[in-house]
């Protein structure tokens, strides 16, 4: 099993955000994806704190399939899909395990900041049709605002990313509220996180 430091960091945090958002569709089961799932330590814990979702994980690595069908396994729980092999960049039809209208959540945790455009456009593309009606898509990130990153900490993450990939970087608000837009997505909420991250909470229209 692959082991993240930042994800046992920030696993609770996260979690109390989507009990929030989910409290009130507690009382029914609802179907979640997750994009970008890496190790697997974020879907099984938020699996454990509630039950009343099905996740259904999805990555592109292989060694991250592997690490979540491992932490499945070794915690038996009940609620967490065997992980899809899912190219968020790809067309929304070639997602594996999902159809139209069949999610009530997606969720991209660090995902948009290590990835292109092409990806962003993906994620909300592909959450555009996979939402059902008053579905939510939440990323969670650290971003730029109207093209200003602040404080000279992100700054120097942005410029760390660019040069591990000229094409990753951190993305804008307000360029990520537009791809919901012309998707049928808006943005209720942006939530401040610890360390200048931030969750935003985008719902189907």
């Amino acid at each position: 099993m692959l082991l993240s430091p930042r994800a046992e960091r920030n696993w609770e945090e996260l979690c109390l955000v989507l009990e929030e958002v989910l409290e009130d569709e507690s009382t029914r089961q609802l179907f979640a994806l997750e994009l970008g799932s890496g190790t697997g330590q974020h879907v099984i814990r938020f699996a454990q704190k509630m039950p009343f979702v099905t996740w259904q994980p999805s990555d592109i690595k292989e060694e991250s399939l592997e690490s979540i069908m491992e932490y499945i396994a070794a915690t038996q729980v009940k609620n967490v899909l065997q992980p899809v092999h899912l190219d968020a960049s790809a067309a929304w039809e070639e997602w594996a395990a999902v159809s139209r209208n069949s999610c009530d959540v997606v969720i991209a945790i660090n995902l948009l900041q290590y990835s292109s455009f092409k990806t962003a456009q993906g994620v909300f593309t592909g959450s555009g049709q996979l939402l059902r009606h008053n579905g939510l898509l939440i990323t969670y990130a650290v971003y730029a605002i109207n093209g200003t990153i602040t404080p000279s900490c992100n700054e120097r993450l942005d410029a760390e990313l660019r040069e591990m990939d000229p094409e990753w970087g951190l993305p804008d608000v307000d360029v990520l509220r537009q791809l919901a837009y012309a998707n049928g997505l808006r943005m209720e909420r942006m939530i401040e996180m610890e360390e200048y991250y931030k969750c935003l909470i985008f719902r189907k229209l």
